[in-house]
């Protein structure tokens, strides 16, 4: 007599909990993108040194998509650091926050000492007959910008890496490519938009406004950086 045996084939799928999270991150993802998005659009969007340098470079014309893509990547870069807890690190490291507050205020009163004196000179000349920077020196000065100023620690880093941190660990590259996007997004309109105001300052007195803008945003944050270092 022939036995039969019998193979019970089954359905090839993922555990339940397995698929609960597949779900919940597909559910999830475009919240959590907007969320990071818009945190680091309202952190980004505020005046300060390193945007006034991209709209100057902007208004020149002057290695413009070299600036814009080393301001996106070097947020990318502090952003997935704090998110993975480099931002706690910092946090516990006084010595290093003290010593990069001392470098920034120095940093940022050089410049604004030099933006001060470019706005006090009678022979201020329109944009299109100012003298350029080599592509080295203005990304020099856009690191400088960007890793001398303690507040990309305090709002990069830390704040955006606790915010980031909250989210369930499959969630968190979503939230650092959301907050990354919208850096990469208003560098670039910051920087190729501004060629839109040259005809303003064609003229020589809108650069003497700019630059005793820049003086004062820069020699201001400087002191605060010095008042916040010696309390």
């Amino acid at each position: 007599m022939m036995k039969r045996y019998f193979i019970r084939i089954r359905r090839t799928s993922f555990p339940e909990s397995d698929e609960q999270a597949i779900g919940c991150l597909m559910t999830n993802a475009l919240p959590t993108f907007l969320t990071g998005f818009a945190m680091s659009a309202a952190l980004i969007m505020a005046i300060g040194a390193q945007n006034l340098f991209v709209l100057r470079q902007g208004l020149k014309r002057e290695h413009v998509g070299p600036i814009v893509l080393f301001c996106g990547s070097a947020d990318a870069i502090l952003i997935a650091s704090g998110v993975s807890g480099v931002g706690a690190l910092l946090g516990a490291m006084p010595q290093l926050t003290f010593a990069l507050t001392i470098g920034g205020a120095l940093f940022l009163s050089w410049y604004g000492l030099r933006a001060f004196q470019r706005a006090m000179a009678p022979e201020a000349m329109p944009v299109m007959a100012q003298g350029g920077i080599t592509l080295g020196r203005a990304l020099g000065a856009t690191a400088a910008f960007t890793f001398l100023n303690p507040h990309v620690y305090l709002d990069t880093v830390l704040l955006m890496g606790a915010a980031g941190s909250a989210h369930p660990a499959a969630l968190r590259p979503v939230f650092v490519a959301g907050a990354a996007s919208a850096s990469i997004v208003w560098f670039t309109a910051l920087g190729y938009g501004a060629r839109m105001l040259t005809p303003l300052f064609a003229r020589p007195a809108a650069w003497r406004v700019l630059d005793a803008i820049v003086a004062i945003v820069m020699l201001t944050l400087a002191a605060s950086l010095i008042t916040r270092a010696v309390q």
